[in-house]
């Protein structure tokens, strides 16, 4: 089948250097792309979010099934208008995708359901907001109800950060922000894929939001991941699917708004048992980088299945036993302003080490590799365990030659501490 791919991250990325391995693939399309993803497929240079000119090229190109990877296409609507065409997608529809798209519409579906999460309030002005922070207390969590790129939460140590990230997100006409309890505990990634009825889950890994060493500095997309998570336990996994996914699963269905695709559940491992902090409605980036890497099973495939409804049919996923690792080098500048047009070079380099190399924000311009982003690449090692794919990971990151970026080098730090203790 020929099948196009919406993005053009180190998700996309990942995603595209996946689905090429696929025995169903004819002919991959991808819009708009980037240097690394035209490496297993054809670019076009359409936006996401124009979604007249992507349903025409699809008829045009006979593209049957499209891979949706970013969030923004989601929420507005793009999975519903393919399948009006009868175009097969990964990823949920509009309604469902509000999971992603409002804190508030996931936070008040877990009040419903009784699914465990932090307590909160949905706040509509600053002064709701501030009103909340006196029933709270600090340290306190600050969320923008909308889409913000993994990076609209604030979790506030002190009384003048959470009023300075209320007057951050109230500077916008018409916003809304949900002010939340601070969760204690250790936080984990699960993703689970589903096709309205049935949950399968597809990995789980632990990122590393903050911009510097040591978990600091501001919130990032995502400074790098590995995959597993061991801390996900089975049993903690079971307890999570059981009391926080098939509900939410089953309360879409019920809703009329049955959810397909992958849904990813942000975990805090409390005292209490498994917490959700947030769900989003696609793969995580940079998580995608590490769990494709150790996916066994024919992802296209299982796409297709979800799309069907006949999930249940399909084999479950199945991993490596080798651990993954991934290192976001970023440009100077991020999570702020980034510095674009830096030049880079050693990739060849750094897959010589043995690492997977996954772009991100990059462009090709006069032949030359050069930075178009905040995050730039992915350099992901494999190994018998966490502290053997950061081995592999450093030693691709150190073959890259990239003097305007920067990088975390503690990722996995976690898991290394717990293997030492």
């Amino acid at each position: 089948m020929n099948v196009l791919l919406i993005g053009s991250g180190g998700r996309e990325h990942a995603l595209a250097w996946k689905l090429a391995q696929s025995p169903l693939l004819d002919k991959l399309y991808a819009t708009p792309g980037n240097p690394g993803i035209a490496q297993h497929a054809e670019l076009a240079d359409i936006a996401a979010e124009d979604q007249r000119s992507i349903i025409d090229f699809c008829l045009r190109h006979s593209v049957n099934f499209v891979v949706i990877g970013p969030e923004a296409p989601l929420v507005a609507g793009l999975a519903d208008n393919l399948r009006t065409m009868k175009i097969g997608v990964f990823g949920p529809g509009r309604d469902a995708a509000q999971l992603e798209g409002s804190k508030g519409f996931t936070k008040d579906l877990c009040r419903r359901e009784k699914i465990p999460t932090a307590a909160y309030s949905y706040v509509t002005s600053k002064d709701g907001a501030r009103a909340a922070l006196d029933e709270f207390g600090v340290p306190v969590v600050v969320k923008a109800d909308g889409l913000a790129a993994g990076k609209g939460v604030t979790v506030a140590k002190t009384r003048e950060e959470a009023e300075a990230a209320i007057a951050a997100i109230f500077s916008s006409n018409g916003a809304t922000a949900v002010i939340e309890e601070f969760l204690t505990g250790e936080e984990v990634s699960l993703f689970v894929l589903t096709d309205g009825k049935t949950i399968l889950p597809i990995g789980s890994a632990q990122d590393h939001k903050c911009v510097g060493e040591g978990d600091t500095g501001p919130n990032t997309g995502g400074m790098g991941a590995y995959s597993p998570a061991p801390v996900l336990t089975p049993a903690i996994e079971k307890q999570a699917l059981d009391t926080i996914v098939q509900p939410t699963v089953d309360a879409l269905a019920r809703a009329g708004t049955p959810y397909s695709g992958v849904l990813y559940a942000g975990l805090m491992l409390t005292a209490e048992g498994p917490k959700l902090i947030e769900y989003n409605v696609r793969f995580g980036d940079p998580e995608c980088q590490v769990l494709m890497p150790r996916l066994k099973n024919d992802l296209l495939a299982l796409m297709v299945a979800i799309d069907e409804g006949r999930l249940a049919d399909a084999p479950a996923p199945e991993f490596v036993s080798e651990a993954a690792l991934g290192v976001v080098l970023a440009a100077k500048g991020y999570p702020g302003t980034p510095e674009k047009g830096g030049a880079i070079s050693g990739l060849d380099a750094a897959q010589d080490a043995g690492a997977l190399v996954f772009h991100a924000g990059t462009i090709e311009e006069d032949g030359a590799l050069k930075a178009n982003g905040g995050r730039v690449l992915n350099i992901v090692g494999m190994g018998n365990d966490i502290r053997a794919a950061q081995q592999v990971a450093y030693r691709g990151v150190d073959a890259v030659d990239f003097p305007t970026g920067f990088c975390r080098r503690d990722i996995g730090w976690r898991e290394l501490e717990r293997e030492s203790a």
